[in-house]
């Protein structure tokens, strides 16, 4: 190893396996810190009390754990994260405006995951899987049930920017950085695939929500090329908000406008495929030329350099 990385490149060299057994060890222990402050709470069955355990848990088990990670094994731990680029805003722009195309098509691909039927002898487990879903659901539509504009705005970060900012760090900072060689990720002829396929696989798995399953995997897998080619953890997470935030607004003005909830979910599917279908192919075009544009950008400021 050169002197150079030495100084500059790694802060103590350990096995991914031995830095991952630390990192979970930290969101165990970040999981058991969140559980404890929220029994401290006298009233620990109101919205609030819920809504409070939930912050805690993003901010102890997915936050803090990645950021001590990255602190204590790297030298340049914002660097690692991908936090010390940011793009331009014409990125941000696409890579939300394509989030909000693909509303619909991510509809659909929940639709035809619900289709989903095990075989008899997996019958136990099929119902687990439901009473997971249901008891989500309710506790989803508990959170949103706020009506006032201060609910709202509490739900956006509660909902919206925390678990944008938390689980992109954990899944596409940490686990995907740590399943990618140290080297892959800044050698743009090398496509880390495999870390990110299995960074989704795990991102969409510990939501437990396994009639989502699907569409989560590869929303995951889009943030994790999304990083890939911008190199900055701010796009992922801006299209996350955009996801989360999209839904709890829709909801919010459904409300206050006395339209029923429940059809949001459905929008690209049943009477809409359609527009569901429409939407996952513009998505496909649109990422593609959203690549392309990057690709060009770069490859112009390496003339401009150049010369």
């Amino acid at each position: 190893m050169s002197p150079k990385m030495n100084t500059n490149d790694m802060k103590r060299e350990r096995s991914t396996f031995f830095i991952v057994c630390i990192w979970l060890l930290l969101m165990m222990a970040g999981a058991a810190a969140a559980m404890l402050l929220w029994a401290l709470l006298t009233d620990r069955t109101s919205v609030a009390a819920l809504k409070t355990l939930q912050a805690l848990q993003v901010l102890c088990l997915f936050i803090a754990p990645a950021l001590l990670i990255a602190w204590l094994f790297r030298d340049r731990p914002f660097s690692w994260l991908h936090l010390d680029t940011c793009p331009s805003t014409k990125t941000f722009l696409l890579a939300a405006l394509i989030m909000l195309i693909l509303l619909p098509g991510i509809n659909l691909l929940s639709y035809w995951n619900q289709q989903l039927s095990l075989p008899f002898f997996l019958h136990d487990l099929e119902e687990w899987m439901k009473q997971m879903e249901e008891q989500n659901d309710n506790l989803l539509k508990l959170f949103l049930s706020d009506q006032n504009v201060f609910g709202f705005i509490i739900n956006l970060g509660l909902m919206a920017l925390l678990p944008a900012v938390g689980e992109e760090l954990a899944f596409r900072g940490v686990l995907q950085g740590l399943l990618t060689s140290k080297n892959t990720m800044n050698t743009r002829n090398s496509t880390p695939h495999t870390a990110i396929w299995i960074t989704a696989f795990i991102f969409s798995f510990v939501h437990f929500q396994f009639y989502g399953f699907l569409p989560r995997m590869l929303m995951g897998a889009l943030f994790g090329y999304v990083l890939f080619w911008t190199g900055s953890l701010w796009v992922t997470m801006l299209m996350h908000f955009t996801n989360n935030a999209a839904a709890i607004v829709c909801y919010f003005v459904c409300q206050r406008c006395g339209y029923a909830t429940d059809s949001l979910d459905a929008f690209g599917s049943g009477d809409t495929l359609w527009l569901g279908l429409i939407s996952l192919i513009l998505g496909i075009i649109c990422i593609y030329l959203f690549r392309r544009s990057l690709t060009m950008s770069r490859a112009s400021s390496l003339t401009s350099s150049g010369n």
